[in-house]
């Protein structure tokens, strides 16, 4: 069973682009309160931070690749309405 995606356990989950952009969302508000902070700690996590921004960044853009796909090929997912998955199995 998933937590947070949509599976047919949990059809009302988010799809995965959904949910990264949600924490994409939060790692950037905890970046503006330690933007000014000129501590060599701050200047080191906000680098890393940023780093995760980009990673977040790449993958929302592969899984919003994914759902076009399966769109394109399968139609819109009916998971939501407890229809079946359109690759894979159930």
């Amino acid at each position: 069973m998933t937590r947070f995606l949509v599976s047919d356990e949990n059809p009302s989950g988010y799809k995965l682009e959904e949910i990264l952009t949600v924490i994409r969302a939060d790692v950037l508000k905890r970046c503006t309160k330690i933007a000014l902070d000129e501590r060599p700690e701050a200047k080191h996590v906000l680098a890393n931070n940023m780093k995760v921004l980009n990673h977040l960044t790449d993958a929302i853009q592969l899984a919003l690749d994914s759902t076009r796909t399966l769109d394109k090929a399968f139609g819109p997912s009916l998971a939501k309405d407890g229809g079946p998955p359109r690759i894979g199995v159930a």
